[in-house]
């Protein structure tokens, strides 16, 4: 099993998984965003009409929790996805936004 601190190793394993099963022919920056942003809906569905105090004891629940860690994990694949066929290393991406709004928005 990879590291799950291991961005590359685990796009890597998601990359096997689809190649395995000739998924990569879908595997198109579009359809790839369209996918994560279908996952993410699923996650807000789960919070839709929670109140704020309900949505921060969400994790409560074990039902409920295991709901949110599943599309948490669903969104993050797709993303990885889109990443890895689109050449764009995550970290490094996020790295620079953080210190783009550092400067955009000072203290």
């Amino acid at each position: 099993m990879t590291d799950p601190l291991d961005v590359a190793g685990l796009q890597r394993r998601l990359a096997d998984f689809a190649a395995a099963r000739h998924w990569q022919q879908y595997h198109t920056p579009k359809n790839l965003a369209a996918a994560l942003s279908v996952e993410a809906s699923e996650l807000v569905e789960i919070f839709q009409w929670l109140t704020p105090e309900e949505s921060a004891r969400v994790m409560a629940d074990p039902d409920t929790a295991h709901r949110v860690t599943d599309e948490v994990a669903d969104v993050l694949a797709y993303l990885l996805q889109l990443c890895e066929v689109l050449g764009i290393d995550p970290l490094a991406a996020l790295d620079a936004k953080i210190d783009r709004n550092e400067r955009r928005f000072p203290i």
